[in-house]
Parts: C-alpha cells; structure tokens; sequence
C-alpha cells in the first residue's frame, strides 16, 4: 500500500539494490558513496521500476497514479516548485488527467534522498 513518495521510492532503490548487486559487490560500492550514489541517481532517474521516468510511468495506471498523487499532494506541490514548473503545464496535465506525469515528477523529486536513506540504512546494517 502507498504510504509517501519518500517511503515508496526508499523501497524500490533498495529492492534496485537488492536485484543488481551481490553482497560483495555492494561492499565495494560503499566504499566508493559519492560515486556510488551518483551512478545510483543516473540509473534509477530512468528506471521505471524506481520512477517511471524511462517511460513517463511508474504505475502504467492512471488510477493508480491518481491516487498516489492524492495520497502524498504536499510532495508532488513540493516537486513541481523545485522543478519550476509553469502553472500552465500544471493546468495542461491537470486538465487531461496525466496523472503519470505528476506521480513521476514526485518520485524523480525525492530520488536522491531516497538514494541517500537507502545507502545509510545499508552502511549501518553492514557495520552491526
């Protein structure tokens, strides 16, 4: 169940994790942070499986993508300031209920501290 953008996008970049390195190679990635998290944020502002950015949806479902955004409306408000959206594609999208384009735009917005959440909670569970 949805409960934010924030939580959402945490639990897909860890699942991305999960899937595409070893635990060996996860361990050398961390080494490295700062590059790591900057490969990471390359890869997943693409990946449909994190944001739906590759092809414009994460949900491929109108619905679904209208209810995320009615979920957490406070972040996607916050995404579309931060990408200095203009009001008149916010009405266009509105309008022609392209809900995908404002449940993508909030999940790309919150990507890097969900990346950074993600590398923190994989630091400190390597160290215990």
């Amino acid at each position: 169940m949805f409960e934010s953008y924030f939580e959402d996008t945490l639990a897909n970049v860890l699942d991305y994790i999960s899937d595409n390195f070893t635990p060996d190679e996860l361990k050398n990635k961390l080494a490295d942070r700062d590059s790591f998290e900057e490969s990471l944020n390359d890869e997943l502002w693409i990946a449909d499986s994190v944001t739906g950015n590759g092809s414009g949806s994460y949900t491929f479902s109108r619905n679904m993508a209208k209810h995320n955004v009615m979920a957490d409306t406070e972040t996607v408000l916050e995404a579309l300031r931060e990408f200095c959206v203009e009001a008149e594609t916010i009405a266009d999208k509105f309008l022609s209920d392209d809900w995908e384009y404002f449940d993508v735009t909030a999940r790309c917005y919150v990507l890097g501290s969900a990346i950074n959440a993600a590398l923190d909670k994989l630091t400190s569970a390597d160290n215990c």
